[in-house]
């Protein structure tokens, strides 16, 4: 008998249940499928509990080891598309990716918080995405902000950075007046975006190059930490430490065919001064550092209309 491997298949979770009233937190692997170090991170976690090396005690941790099958098993960043891009329900959905979506938006409304763990292409130092500060605005309301930033900070990474909603509508606006198709904010809603519009909390963490065995240690290491800050287990919560928080808030955008970073190297995180030249235009004019900050995402690979690089300065947030 043949064995066909299905056109969709499930999304798994494990779920452990404490037995005393507590959150309940959903911890995601693989929305990108060759990002592997979440998957591995929570098979290790997800054996602690069973080994009863970890107790879960109070309220519920759910682990989705692989929130996308079909990438994992092609060992691909997206099915179709980027799971991590305009994730809603759609009643006719008509990919891997919205099929997807049907699913894990549920999934994330049943939960308080959300650690959605990713890794990089590139060198890099791990970090931790997370999101606004409280607000009553249109783009993303939250109520949140200090708890969330608590969150991000016990993970057990130095470098933190905000901002992504509101630097992604200055990228569609940028796209616009290139005269280049219309991007709608939505697609800048991923997991944490979603997780943040149905009530809850939640952070990106970056754990390292994906190849990078200690990418894994990264992920399990949070992965622990936040399950004792949130007391769902009975482990010491991690001590608080400094951390260097950025806001985003400024890019450059590959406006045609040639533009390009500027110099080799760069990595998210690195400090830049004001005036150092960060990309270079096709007609050879320099794009130079307006201030002293940071450097986020550089992408030596920008076609047009894509970040370069984005920029950051030091946030005022306290982590």
């Amino acid at each position: 008998m043949t064995t066909q491997t299905p056109l969709d298949p499930p999304l798994e979770t494990i779920r452990f249940h404490g037995l005393k009233a507590g959150p309940k937190l959903l911890v995601l692997g693989a929305v990108h499928g060759n990002e592997t170090c979440g998957p591995n991170a929570i098979a290790r976690v997800v054996e602690d509990c069973r080994a009863g090396r970890v107790s879960i005690q109070r309220g519920e941790v759910t682990f989705l080891p692989v929130a996308n099958p079909k990438a994992y098993r092609q060992n691909t960043r997206e099915g179709d598309r980027n799971l991590n891009r305009d994730l809603r329900e759609r009643p006719q959905p008509a990919d891997n990716e919205d099929r997807i979506g049907n699913r894990l938006a549920p999934i994330l409304r049943q939960h308080d918080m959300l650690l959605d763990v990713h890794s990089f292409t590139g060198e890099g130092v791990p970090f931790v995405f997370f999101g606004p500060d409280d607000n009553r605005g249109e783009l993303e309301p939250f109520r949140h902000a200090q708890a969330e930033a608590a969150f991000a900070a016990c993970l057990g990474v130095d470098l933190m950075i905000h901002g992504w909603l509101d630097i992604y509508v200055r990228l569609i606006a940028a796209r616009e007046r290139l005269g280049l198709p219309r991007l709608a904010v939505t697609e800048g809603f991923g997991t944490t975006e979603y997780m943040r519009f149905a009530g809850g909390y939640g952070v990106t963490l970056e754990c390292g190059r994906h190849d990078d065995p200690a990418s894994v240690d990264v992920g399990y290491r949070a992965i622990r930490n936040v399950l004792a800050h949130l007391g769902l287990s009975d482990e010491a919560a991690p001590a608080p430490a400094r951390r260097v928080v950025v806001h985003m808030d400024d890019l450059v955008l590959c406006e045609s065919e040639g533009d390009r970073l500027e110099g080799t190297g760069w990595r998210t995180g690195d400090r830049v001064a004001k005036g150092t030249p960060v990309a270079r235009r096709a007609d050879g004019s320099v794009v130079a550092m307006p201030r002293d900050g940071f450097i986020i995402f550089p992408n030596p690979k920008a076609k047009p209309g894509e970040g370069i690089c984005y920029l950051g300065t030091e946030s005022s947030r306290d982590a």
